[in-house]
């Protein structure tokens, strides 16, 4: 659980800021996003084939462009 105390003379910005920041490094975000809705296995799996294609085709690219 990510808590933050309001130091004397801080600003409630600055303490949101240093909360977000808490927030982000504990991975708590990320995995709210990932229990906003059920994701079935199969499309899981042709997500991470759909990006792994994206980065073949874009190390083809970058390599190809240094031979020349």
């Amino acid at each position: 659980m990510a808590q933050v105390q309001v130091k004397q003379n801080e600003s409630l910005d600055q303490a949101l800021k240093r909360f977000k920041k808490q927030i982000q490094q504990s991975g708590i975000l990320k995995e709210a996003r990932e229990h906003e809705h059920y994701e079935k296995p199969s499309d899981k799996r042709r997500k991470a084939e759909a990006a792994s294609r994206r980065k073949r085709h874009s190390d083809m690219r970058k390599a190809q462009a240094r031979l020349r």
